[in-house]
């Protein structure tokens, strides 16, 4: 599935196009996704300006000028191509062609600008909701997300208060969405390598024995921030079916220090380790046993 960094990359790739146009028409092509469409999906949008595009999570959230979000979810393999009447997908350089299995093309946006957006998904687990944009926040998909791992709010204290006393292993809480919202298998692997902390070891012993925050939690929200900043400049990591909006693939996988190594040695300089696969709540974890602790 796409991670929070996959999702902002898709997010920029499309506002260009997308905020400020008007839906000039909605091709739906099937009744539903993971979920069914929202009845009169196309005759809802038709007609619609985009007054902004923002992210939640791993949510892409569309604002509408009259009082209603459409809330998009990639899914394991849903994607965007953005098309116009020249036939050119736009932002962005051609690196990799795109994949245009018309099978497999759900929807289609057209703007009042020229362009089309058309949503591909061959596994058919994204969806597409309408949510009142006021009511967005005590939706079920939101009320319980944690915060952004991107904003300012992510520092050492917010991990302390949010990991105090906390048995669990630091990775399955980093992975809680309650509590943070938008990390992934991926990011948490290679933020916990940077902090140099171990998957295994419990999430409260980052805090010290007076809730204040640590050194280590420090370093460890500073590396969350880092390695999610420097994945969205690279346009993500684009395992397995992840693309840009412009076709190419993401190259923060060329960077992976941990992530799906197992057996290489550490990159961390005067290490000497060798990075090792566990599992975890079913879920695979790379670390170095040696310099992680």
């Amino acid at each position: 599935m796409p991670e929070l960094p996959e999702v902002e990359t898709v997010r920029r790739g499309l506002a260009p196009a997308l905020v400020g146009a008007q839906f000039s028409a909605v091709e739906q092509r099937r009744a539903d996704l993971r979920f069914p469409f929202p009845k009169d999906f196309p005759a809802r949008l038709t007609g619609r300006t985009v007054t902004a595009l923002r992210r939640r999570a791993k949510y892409l959230l569309v604002d509408l000028d009259n009082g209603e979000t459409l809330v998009m979810h990639l899914g394991m393999s849903g994607s965007f191509r953005i098309e116009d009447d020249a036939g050119e997908n736009t932002p962005g350089l051609f690196h990799n062609s795109r994949g245009k299995d018309a099978a497999h093309d759900h929807v289609v946006f057209h703007l009042s600008n020229g362009k089309r957006i058309t949503y591909n998904d061959p596994r058919r687990f994204g969806f597409m909701l309408l949510v009142k944009s006021d009511l967005l926040a005590a939706h079920p998909l939101f009320r319980d997300v944690g915060l952004e791992p991107l904003s300012e709010a992510l520092n050492g204290t917010a991990l302390t208060q949010l990991f105090s006393g906390k048995k669990a292993p630091l990775k399955a809480a980093l992975l809680d969405q309650r509590l943070i919202a938008g990390l992934g298998n991926i990011y948490v692997s290679e933020a916990l390598h940077r902090a140099g902390l171990s998957p295994r070891r419990t999430a409260g012993s980052i805090a010290r024995k007076n809730g204040a925050a640590s050194p280590r939690a420090e370093l460890l929200a500073k590396a969350i921030r880092e390695v999610l900043e420097e994945a969205v400049k690279a346009g993500g990591s684009s395992l397995r079916d992840h693309r840009q909006t412009n076709g190419d693939l993401g190259y923060f996988q060329h960077n992976f220090r941990v992530y799906d190594r197992a057996g290489a040695p550490c990159p961390r300089p005067g290490c000497g380790g060798t990075i090792k696969r566990i599992v975890q709540s079913g879920r695979a974890t790379y670390y170095c046993p040696t310099c992680q602790k």
